[in-house]
């Protein structure tokens, strides 16, 4: 166990949080999407108030980064008139959820969103910051390996289903039934102590054997699990993707100027919502096999003050040069920000070098310790034990 894992909090609009190139100000857009007229106010919003870099997280927000205490009041009035602002900070902080991209106006997702959205506002439950729900309803699953801790689904048939995370089988209800089950498995979440004994996340209780009551427990196994999804064209739009998950302000504004809405993923992905032709922009990577969408990083130094190197540019350089097979991870401290998953392998920035871990995260003990990141470059059989 790497014993300097901790996890922290996640920002919000109305709580930013502060790193090394200023306030982080997380927008969290309402059932996963963004109209065009608030792509092109974001856009605005992030050149005006910030330093004009977008982040793309694993939540599905986007973090407009470099705000000051000046001009983060302004910020707000502008999300506001966006129509992307929470009344309050435990409001925003429930309002935790992911929406899966491929839906249609003929479907239920949207307005289970809203639904859930709303009940979340109205609910008195104080949840784990990062504790969220999953609106994954379509015939294949696409948001199983993102994390959330309730999930809505479908089973094989069809039929809706609500699942806590970590358990095998979900619990068939109706319709009108989905979103009240959800809050009902987060409320006995928090009532059977599993901030506590679970560490804030759900599948950590039921795996240190928390048993569901029998009003939520499941019986029913979820759809299957769409395979790997890369940048193309689909029947809801083009998806494209963004480098380690950061855009400019310009990048942004040009999706807002083809007049397409935008919905926004857990995979550093964007979809632009019934656009036929892939996007183009700096940082977007539209080749569905490019070296980049096997790398994760975070902001790294000096973005990020917590960071104890550049990932980024380490990241870069050896996208081009790891095995097709080959998931890497490279995280500026040991809290694991970008991608609390594990990978083929995780460099983890310390005051004395990388350490490296195989076949897991940044919470596991390391195989190497004190890696030069340009010995790493020079010979990346190291990653994989070429050493």
């Amino acid at each position: 166990m790497n014993a300097s894992a901790v996890k922290g909090w996640c920002p919000g609009a109305l709580r930013p949080m502060q790193s090394g190139d200023g306030l982080v100000v997380r927008v969290r857009p309402f059932g996963g999407r963004l109209e065009a007229t608030q792509i092109a106010g974001l856009a605005e919003l992030a050149e005006r108030h910030g330093n004009g870099l977008i982040d793309v997280t694993s939540r599905a927000n986007l973090q407009i980064r470099g705000v000051n205490d000046q001009s983060h009041q302004p910020l707000l009035d502008g999300l506001a008139r966006l129509g992307l602002l929470d009344p309050d900070q435990a409001t925003e902080a429930r309002r935790n959820i992911l929406v899966t991209p491929f839906w249609s106006s003929a479907d239920d997702t949207q307005a289970l969103a809203a639904e859930l959205e709303e009940a979340l506002a109205d609910s008195k439950l104080t949840l784990p910051t990062k504790f969220g729900f999953a609106i994954d309803d379509g015939r294949s699953r696409v948001l199983a390996g993102d994390s959330a801790d309730v999930r809505i689904e479908r089973d094989r048939s069809g039929r809706l289903l609500v699942r806590a995370d970590g358990a095998r089988l979900g619990r068939s209800v109706g319709r009108g039934a989905a979103v009240s089950t959800a809050l009902a498995l987060a409320s006995w979440f928090v009532t059977s102590d599993g901030i506590t004994g679970g560490r804030g996340r759900m599948a950590a209780h039921i795996a240190s054997g928390a048993a569901l009551p029998g009003t939520l427990r499941g019986e029913t196994e979820p759809a299957p699990v769409m395979a790997a999804l890369r940048p193309g064209h689909y029947p809801q739009g083009a998806l494209v993707g963004v480098a380690f998950g950061q855009m400019l302000h310009s990048t942004l504004h040009q999706f807002s100027s083809c007049g397409h809405a935008l919905r926004v993923t857990p995979w550093r992905m964007v979809l632009s919502e019934g656009k036929r032709e892939m996007p183009s922009g700096a940082g977007l990577i539209t080749a569905p096999h490019d070296p980049a969408l096997r790398v994760i990083a975070c902001s790294g130094a000096p973005r990020c003050r917590e960071a104890h190197a550049d990932t980024r540019a380490l990241a870069a350089a050896l996208a081009p040069r790891i095995a097709p097979e080959t998931r890497l991870h490279v995280s500026g401290c040991a809290k694991g920000c970008a991608h609390s998953g594990t990978a083929a392998v995780t460099l983890i920035a310390t005051g004395t070098g990388f350490d490296l871990v195989r076949g897991g995260s940044t919470r596991d003990e390391p195989a190497l310790r004190g890696l030069n990141g340009a010995d790493i470059v020079s010979d990346p059989s190291i990653l994989v034990g070429g050493h």
